[in-house]
């Protein structure tokens, strides 16, 4: 419904100086704006709240859906609260910086001054490297589910340090590059305890949520804790039901914060005339990382600074179970655009720059070339036309990022070219021209670009916003059914604490982890399987398989031994 505000929500909503010209919205942006959020107005559909701030002044709210399916409450934008997972981040980088400013800490101490338990080889990661996930530090979410953890598990601070403290190595070294880890926000949500002798929970809502009047936010650090008002979380599933989609798990720092759009209107006036902190910090937060030689990084401090159609933006997007959220805001223009919603099928980020698109046209530099045709339209002629110009098995093959541990075939059926993802949702691939292709039916506008290198390697960069992902095509490897046999076996990890069984099953390699059904493998290349994230096989050079090295991209070469393989040649 869209908010009508009556005199007592206006007293807890924040105003703009009257010396500066307030935003107006115009009534015919309100039905536009409709439309990009239409999808999730349908009878008996979960949904999203918007809001639309200027300098913390909420201009326009508007709740689409239902907030709970079972009871056929309606989202309710100043009093539905939804996780907002990762968007969480920003509060604990504003915590640890607050605690900076008042001489607790130092962004560059270890963060083993703080995390004692955590292995010798964090001395060298610091407080600002864990801000910028330039640390090198395994993502534990990752660790805990390849470890047989699901995420119904009740599980707690104890869980998360102990999967980060038995990794035997970092990824990389601290500074050297950018990889984003919940790992490094869950570690500072102990150093703000260590440091102030309060829970993230306790001193985020001292510091911050009461003191700025953000009634209905809290730190979620208890799963059995009833939230008022709170949305359930929905995915998907067969035949057009949805379901529930809930978790036990109970560390924070990485997410967890739960709130409302009308609250975090309150955080974005923070921005502009502080209450909290003062411009310091928030000049702080949003001052972006460089690496050690020197390379800028669009992360800040809990939020992501960049471009956005000519004008600068200061965001954070964030996804647990069936909720999504984001916090977009244009700090020249004053703008801002909060996304929550409780559907794991929703993309806020998308939705939040299309209705920006909207309320902000006429300061927008004109919009790239849209990449996706929308689900339900025919084939666009030119594409169709271009074509039948070119061959599509050139492009054809495996294609793999080392340094994002992906691996991603084209393949051409009955005619088209596919980009093909693990575990289904592939996407068909228009040719617009000179060896580029745009992705269709995509949340957001994605593309690749084919090319040579100059050892005549084929090459192809895919992107999507600001992502930019550089792969390779490597020979496919096409074992028969003997040779995979020869990989079957019982794999233990001490860093995971689990072992996992291969084994052949109707001429398929299988892995069956410690809990779930099993899962097949596909073969990518070399002695390489795809299924649990890349699975690279190590051999004695007598060609004895030894174990193997799992990446899953935020995690990478976690090591598993054969059980009673020769250790040495």
């Amino acid at each position: 419904m869209l908010i009508r505000l009556h005199v007592a929500a206006l007293l807890l909503l924040p105003l703009v100086s009257p010396a500066r010209a307030a935003i107006v919205l115009e009534p015919e942006l309100a039905p536009r704006i409709d439309a990009v959020l239409a999808e999730y107005a349908k009878p008996g559909s979960p949904g999203c709240a918007l809001a639309l701030y200027e300098r913390g002044r909420v201009l326009h709210a508007k709740g689409y859906g239902l907030a709970s399916i079972e009871h056929g409450v309606a989202i309710d934008p100043l009093r539905t609260v939804f996780d907002i997972g990762s968007t969480s981040k920003q509060f604990t980088a504003a915590s640890i910086l607050l605690l900076a400013q008042e001489g607790k800490l130092s962004l560059d101490d270890s963060v083993r001054q703080y995390v004692p338990e955590l292995p010798g080889y964090f001395d060298q990661v610091t407080l600002d490297h864990l801000l910028r996930h330039t640390g090198g530090v395994r993502d534990y979410i990752g660790l805990l589910m390849l470890g047989g953890i699901n995420v119904q598990d009740h599980t707690t601070d104890a869980d998360a340090l102990h999967a980060i403290a038995r990794q035997k190595a970092l990824d990389f070294a601290p500074g050297s590059e950018f990889s984003y880890s919940n790992s490094g926000y869950f570690l500072l949500s102990l150093v703000v305890k260590k440091a102030s002798g309060k829970s993230l929970r306790e001193f985020a809502q001292e510091r911050f949520f009461t003191p700025l009047g953000m009634q209905q936010t809290r730190i979620l650090d208890d799963h059995t804790l009833v939230v008022p008002n709170r949305a359930t979380s929905y995915e998907p599933g067969t035949e057009g039901i949805w379901v529930l989609s809930t978790s036990a798990w109970e560390q924070n720092g990485d997410g967890a914060v739960q709130t409302t759009a009308m609250d975090l209107a309150l955080w974005d006036a923070n921005f502009y005339e502080p209450k909290v902190g003062g411009s310091a910090l928030m000049e702080q937060l949003q001052q972006v990382g460089k690496l050690n030689d020197g390379e800028a990084i669009t992360y800040a401090r809990g939020l992501i600074v960049e471009d956005y159609r000519g004008l600068r933006s200061v965001s954070h997007g964030g996804s647990w179970m069936g909720f999504r959220s984001e916090l977009l805001r244009f700090p020249d223009s004053g703008m801002a655009v909060a996304a929550l919603c409780n559907v794991g099928s929703s993309d806020p980020s998308s939705l939040a720059r299309a209705v920006a698109d909207v309320v902000l046209a006429g300061q927008l530099e004109p919009a790239a070339k849209p990449a996706a045709a929308p689900a339900d339209a025919n084939p666009r002629p030119e594409a169709t036309a271009q074509a039948a110009m070119f061959d599509p098995g050139r492009y054809t093959g495996i294609y793999y990022s080392p340094a994002e541990a992906l691996v991603r075939p084209i393949e051409l059926r009955d005619g088209k070219l596919w980009y093909v993802r693990q575990r289904g949702q592939d996407s068909e691939l228009a040719y617009e021209g000179a060896d580029r292709f745009n992705m269709l039916d995509v949340p957001s506008p994605a593309s690749l670009q084919f090319g040579t290198a100059e050892n005549g390697q084929k090459r192809m960069t895919f992107e999507m916003g600001t992502q930019r992902i550089e792969m390779r095509q490597v020979a496919r490897f096409e074992p028969d059914a003997q040779l995979l046999a020869t990989f079957a076996g019982q794999y233990e990890s001490v860093e995971l604490d689990t072992r996992w069984t291969l084994a052949m099953d109707d001429g398929k390699l299988v892995v069956q982890p410690r809990r779930g059904a099993p899962v097949p493998l596909s073969p990518a290349f070399g002695d390489a399987f795809t299924g649990m994230g890349l699975l690279r096989f190590q051999r004695t050079a007598g060609g004895e398989i030894t174990g193997f090295a799992v990446d899953v991209g935020r995690a990478r070469g976690i090591s598993f031994s054969r059980v009673g393989a020769t250790t040495a040649d």
